[in-house]
């Protein structure tokens, strides 16, 4: 590249919402030590795929990308890397990186580092010795959870003193938006202090760290200037946020000034713990003006018998009754779930009993998975393995009721009124969730514009009131009612440091 040019760096996010908080915090470390942000890894100098180590399925789409990445290189022979000339360095972080580390790094030489969290702070140097031809040691993985106190309201001091790196957990570390729809995640917590059977997470994500209210306050104001219009507030626990900050209803106190964030049109909680969830939090969730009526339960089964092996709590009965006490303050509220299929020892019995479960829970969403042994995890060691086919047809089974159920419930809302927040407008129609429905998981609501207007009556971003008046499978067909909340305009694109000592942006 011309002598005296910014490198080039362009950032592929795989996996889950967390995952895309960390990798705009990446774009902002390098953007700030001078490093050009590119959205196409063709143009770049160095592509940094931010993987994904959840399951057998995410872990593949990991390896494709980097795969994909290593292919855009020039031959070999080729002058060095220019504009449309491809990448010199493909380098791996995130989940797969720091949870397999060294392992990673040999099985696909394609990578030119596997970096781990504790590479994040010093990133743009890590990037500039790959690309000066420094292939450096991958990181030795360890379980993250042993790096904290075990007692949760230690961690805060603790992680500072040790110099432990958690991932979106820096006060003076900015986030570059790498999109610019209306609708963000904003990180309130990570780790899980959870032990799930199946569940490698705790173990390369570490114990549960709570953001300070704070530091998710600026970021929140931040995210608005940015024309954010919803928040979705992730964590891999969020029923737990607080619990090392002192308070256990810290986030029953955080929603409602969250929800008052000028220009901020709704907010939106995912990742939550039915075990954890008590009736003060339920109320604040269902009734905060702003805050969706949306409940995102990770049930995962509905058979008190496989839960147990699982090592978690309640059955379907006590799910059932959680919801209905939830319909009893927000008759409409959306409610969604994950279940786990083929879970060692799982019988026919237990299989009928999700069924039943999920036949009276009238749930707007589900997404169902298929058990496979996660390294380091207890269920690998259980008895009762069910063979790969057996599990293959009961999630077809799951799978296919849940589509059916799913479709039914979504035609009961024809009639209804329901709020939806413009993401996208086109062909006289406006795209976007409902309150009920997380966006890009849960089907969306397409809104019938009035014919004949020279401009479009909404734009991106507005909140908007619609008539549900048919359905396509779980989305939704309305008409415009009115336009409840306008959009505002964004300011900036990289988020400062708020002026407080130790705020977030």
């Amino acid at each position: 590249m011309p002598s005296g040019q910014p490198h080039r760096v362009a950032l592929v996010t795989l996996g889950c919402s967390r995952n895309e908080v960390d990798s705009e915090e990446l774009a902002a470390r390098l953007a700030a030590d001078g490093w050009r942000v590119v959205d196409d890894p063709a143009d770049a100098d160095a592509v940094v795929v931010n993987t994904c180590g959840f399951i057998d399925a995410a872990k593949k789409d990991s390896i494709d990308a980097l795969l994909a990445a290593d292919g855009l290189r020039a031959p070999a022979g080729d002058s060095g890397a220019g504009s449309g000339d491809g990448p010199r360095a493909v380098v791996a972080v995130g989940c797969l990186a720091e949870r397999y580390g060294a392992q990673l790094a040999e099985s696909l030489p394609e990578a030119d580092a596997v970096l781990g969290f504790d590479a994040y702070p010093d990133i743009s140097a890590r990037l500039r010795a790959v690309l000066a031809g420094e292939r450096p040691a991958p990181h030795t993985p360890r379980d993250r959870r042993r790096l904290l106190p075990i007692t949760p309201v230690e961690r805060p001091r603790a992680a500072s003193s040790a110099g432990v790196v958690v991932p979106g957990h820096d006060a003076q570390v900015v986030r570059r938006r790498l999109g610019s729809g209306p609708i963000a995640p904003l990180k309130i917590a990570s780790g899980c202090d959870r032990r799930c059977a199946f569940c490698a997470i705790p173990s390369f994500r570490g114990a549960h760290v709570s953001r300070p209210p704070a530091d998710i306050l600026a970021e929140a104001a931040w995210l608005a200037e940015q024309g954010v219009r919803e928040l979705v507030l992730v964590s891999e626990n969020t029923t737990s946020y607080g619990k090392d900050l002192g308070d256990l209803r810290a986030l029953e106190k955080l929603l409602p000034r969250l929800a008052e964030t000028p220009g901020i049109a709704r907010v939106r909680t995912v990742y939550l713990q039915p075990a954890e969830l008590r009736p003060s939090l339920l109320e604040v969730l269902l009734t905060t003006p702003r805050v969706a009526p949306y409940l995102d339960l990770s049930f995962q089964h509905a058979s008190p018998a496989v839960l147990r092996r699982m090592r978690r709590f309640g059955g379907g009965d006590d799910f059932l009754r959680l919801l209905r006490s939830a319909r009893q303050i927000a008759p409409g509220l959306g409610a969604r779930c994950s279940v786990l299929v083929g879970f060692p020892g799982e019988t026919a019995a237990d299989l009928d009993e999700l069924e039943r479960f999920l036949e009276e829970a009238e749930l707007d969403a589900v997404a169902v998975f298929g058990y496979s042994d996660e390294e380091g995890t207890e269920a690998v060691g259980l008895p009762g393995k069910l063979s790969s086919r057996v599990i293959e047809r009961r999630v077809a089974r799951i799978t296919d009721l849940v589509e059916q159920l799913t479709a039914e419930r979504a035609e009961r809302r024809v009639g209804e009124t329901v709020e939806v927040l413009v993401e996208e407008i086109s062909d006289g129609h406006a795209h976007g969730p409902a309150a009920h429905q997380l966006a890009e998981a849960d089907g969306e609501c397409v809104v019938r514009l009035p014919a004949g207007s020279a401009q479009p009556p909404v734009r991106v971003g507005d909140l908007v009131v619609a008539k549900v008046v048919a359905t396509e499978g779980v989305d939704l067909v309305a008409e415009l009612v009115t336009v409840l909340d306008r959009a505002g305009e964004g300011e900036s694109a990289v988020a400062r440091p708020a002026a407080s000592a130790g705020a977030h942006p």
